[in-house]
């Protein structure tokens, strides 16, 4: 009789081996059949990440396949690129130079969308009644930028236009929360920022715009992904980019609720959302080779004044939606 029992035991324990093997392997045949977790970083001025995560409809839109999102919030793009190298989140939004920073820096990331940037969604400012009436006039001035931020290309970019070296300005390095107490405070001479910052800046502060992308050739904004997650989950990743995409063609026709939305969700004033909503274009725009040479222009220009430790080929770094599966 024990012997029985121990046969019989004995097969149970095999076949509910069997199963546990059986499931382990479906969960990786099947999509859907095991739990996954994607991990998205996101910042103030993310605009249609911002209102998908407000609405809701990534994980609406995941949930059959059993993949669960989490939302991570940076005060900027080269942090949220730092959490993408360390594997603490999946897919993120960042101005242009971020990216080129990340890869000068070995961070293992590619390039997954693109978005048309504003010409006036980010710019210099300076105190109304400042004593700088242009660019050339920084000269020797202390100013206020995201090192590695777009705001910090643009400020690259102007100081060119106006015939200066970026050395003959004196960089302060700030994130825009402390930047913003730096400026009101007079502790620095000019602010370079993007929006949302910026409009809250111009609807709360005596500022004035010293320059922005009106005489200089914009630049784009990106998706990014990290490098396993592209190789790993590429139909996944197709998901999300088609959500976003959806999401920025219901924005362009539903601005008011997009300013709703926004203003709940960054808990921003209702007048800064609607002028920062009033200058942007969210529409995802194919990787192409304009916007390679376009990106390749930004991070030639960090090189050369040696503000990156090398120079980048950007392309190596491109995901042209379908590249890696």
């Amino acid at each position: 009789m024990s012997s029985h029992c121990s046969t019989h035991r004995a097969s149970q324990w095999r076949i509910a081996l069997a199963l546990s093997l059986l499931i382990f392997a479906l969960s990786y045949a099947l999509p859907g059949w095991a739990a996954q977790t994607l991990s998205i970083g996101f910042q103030k001025g993310s605009g249609v990440l911002s209102v998908v995560k407000a609405r809701g409809t990534l994980e609406k839109r995941l949930a059959d396949q059993g993949v669960q999102v989490r939302w991570h919030e940076f005060p900027a793009g080269p942090q949220l690129l730092e959490a993408l190298n360390a594997g603490s989140i999946d897919f993120g939004y960042t101005g242009a130079p971020p990216p080129v920073f990340a890869q000068a820096a070995g961070i293992e990331m590619r390039y997954v969308g693109a978005i048309p940037a504003a010409r006036d969604g980010e710019a210099i400012l300076v105190p109304e009644d400042s004593p700088i009436r242009s660019v050339a006039d920084l000269e020797g001035k202390r100013v206020a930028v995201q090192r590695g931020s777009s705001a910090n290309y643009l400020l690259v970019a102007a100081l060119a236009h106006a015939g200066l070296d970026f050395k003959a300005i004196q960089p302060a390095y700030l994130t825009p929360a402390d930047a913003r107490a730096a400026f009101t405070n007079g502790n620095v001479d000019a602010w370079a920022v993007w929006d949302p910052y910026l409009s809250s800046a111009e609807h709360d502060l005596d500022v004035r715009v010293l320059a922005d992308y009106s005489e200089l050739e914009p630049t784009y904004s990106f998706y990014e992904a990290s490098s396993a997650f592209t190789e790993e989950h590429p139909a996944l990743l197709r998901e999300v980019l088609d959500e976003l995409d959806q999401t920025a063609v219901w924005a362009s026709s539903h601005r008011d609720e997009v300013v709703s939305i926004l203003t709940k969700e960054l808990g921003l004033p209702e007048a800064v959302i609607d002028a920062w909503q009033r200058k942007v274009d969210y529409s995802l725009v194919p990787i192409s080779d304009a916007v390679i040479d376009n990106q390749q222009r930004v991070a030639n220009a960090f090189s050369d004044l040696r503000l990156i430790p090398a120079p980048v080929v950007v392309e190596e770094a491109f995901w042209r939606n379908g590249d890696d599966g």
